[in-house]
């Protein structure tokens, strides 16, 4: 989910589009929130571990 983020956020950047650069932003974030829970061990949608 990170790595889409990133992507988003490349192809919005050198686009100029604001809402890939918007969705980007959001799955980034939502990508870095289910890492942090999964790597402190909370089960996160039924899972021990995120990737």
């Amino acid at each position: 989910m990170i790595a889409l983020g990133i992507i988003l956020l490349v192809i919005g950047f050198i686009t100029g589009l604001s809402i890939l650069w918007t969705i980007g932003i959001i799955l980034v974030v939502i990508g870095a929130v289910l890492w942090i829970l999964g790597s402190m061990g909370h089960a996160v949608a039924g899972r021990r571990h995120y990737w």
